[in-house]
């Protein structure tokens, strides 16, 4: 099973997130008993109400947190919130795992503050994240989390709409996206962006629980059959677009995604064996893939086309050396998803011939069909090493490999 979070639009809250959970169909009434039983953990807060209802946000049925509290706080020590979340994870006897996302979720907030005010993680105090609503979001969306199985599915997050303008709070106004945002989803695996909202439109907490509970992120929905889908809504109304978190669920089709860079150039006055260098030159780079394709362009003339597949961290190397080594006047760029087939790489010794050999390969599984392929490069030195043709070679050390693949499965 797969889990995409689709904050594209309208950004990500706590109480969104949680939301969303409870319209997916975690136990709203389970998760309503242990937030009351977790706010005894904090001071000078007390829950009047909790519930979850049915509203409209521009068009689009959600639903919404109704959530009235009594508290006279405008501050609080990090380290208070986080014996909180803690002590009632406890409580509520919740696995070690989910009991690590919480706190995790809660060290990220404390962590960013932190690193924003300079200052050692127990000298953080909170001002907007002092309330007990940040309690009252993370350990309700650890019990969701927990009760649908989330935990043990891969969960996936599109782009994240951040707003745009300026946003004014305890520590004055500032551009949006503010500092506990940016150093929040800092060296995170996820994309944000903003937009013309003019508002926040992703919160702290919303932004230290989707760091800590999203695997990947991804410009685009995956291959997925969806079986259910959840709408949480957020407390703003905004005019063109419905303040509603969306999170989908469904079926994949059991392969990883990742996104990378395609780099094209057409040249036309190479010669084969610059060509032939540029590839090698590039691999060696870091490059994923290279191919020259040959075509035809404006007035008939022959052309190669030369595609590479890179990460963001390759992708200036590499377009320096096309440019470098083909005199190439331009290079178009563009990012592209890929659907990859689960795979391990495996490093074995082998015997053959009375001669041992390093032999790698990789290991494949998809739909219960399992296959490996051996690195040519190993093959083209064992072959001449024991003397024999490549197929042959490969014929020899597969025998092996299924071997050692057997014997792995009885231990």
């Amino acid at each position: 099973m797969v889990l995409v979070i689709d904050p594209q639009i309208a950004g990500i809250s706590g109480d969104m997130l949680l939301c969303s959970l409870v319209d997916l169909g975690a136990d709203k009434n389970k998760i309503i008993v242990g937030i009351k039983q977790s706010e005894k953990f904090l001071s000078n807060s007390t829950i009047k109400k909790i519930d979850f209802e049915k509203i409209q946000k521009h068009g689009v049925q959600s639903l919404h947190l109704v959530l009235e509290i009594d508290e006279n706080i405008h501050e609080r020590k990090g380290s208070e919130i986080k014996n909180a979340i803690i002590k009632s994870a406890q409580e509520l006897k919740l696995s070690l795992k989910t009991i690590s996302f919480a706190e995790s979720c809660i060290d990220t907030l404390i962590s960013s503050e932190s690193k924003i005010h300079g200052i050692p993680k127990e000298s953080v105090h909170f001002h907007e994240a002092s309330s007990i609503d940040t309690l009252v979001d993370i350990i309700g969306i650890t019990i969701a989390l927990d009760d649908l199985g989330l935990f043990d599915e891969k969960i996936i997050c599109l782009p994240v709409a951040v707003g745009g303008g300026s946003v004014t709070f305890s520590h004055g106004t500032m551009s949006n996206p503010a500092s506990a945002i940016l150093e929040i989803f800092k060296n995170s695996n996820l994309i944000i962006k903003g937009n013309d909202a003019n508002e926040e439109l992703s919160t702290p907490t919303g932004a230290c629980i989707l760091v800590n509970l999203a695997h990947e992120s991804a410009q685009y929905y995956p291959s997925m059959k969806v079986t259910s889908i959840g709408y949480g809504a957020g407390q703003k109304d905004f005019e063109t677009f419905s303040n509603v978190l969306k999170i989908v669920r469904g079926y994949d089709n059991n392969f990883e995604t990742d996104s990378v860079k395609i780099l094209e150039t057409n040249v036309d006055d190479v010669s084969g064996e610059i060509l032939g260098h540029l590839i090698e030159k590039i691999m060696t780079q870091g490059a994923l893939d290279v191919s020259i394709y040959h075509g035809i362009t404006k007035k008939g003339r022959p052309t190669n086309l030369v595609s590479v597949i890179c990460s963001d961290e390759t992708v200036d190397k590499i377009a320096d050396t096309l440019v470098l080594e083909t005199g190439t006047l331009g290079i178009r760029i563009s990012d592209s998803n890929r659907l990859i087939v689960p795979r391990i790489n495996y490093d074995v010794s082998i015997t053959l011939n009375g001669q041992s050999f390093l032999v790698h390969y990789k290991k494949s599984s998809f739909k219960e069909k399992i296959d490996f392929k051996i690195e040519f490069d190993d093959l083209k030195k064992i072959s001449n090493i024991i003397d024999k043709s490549i197929k042959e070679t490969e014929v020899l050390l597969r025998k092996e490999i299924e071997k050692l693949e057997i014997n792995d499965d009885k231990t």
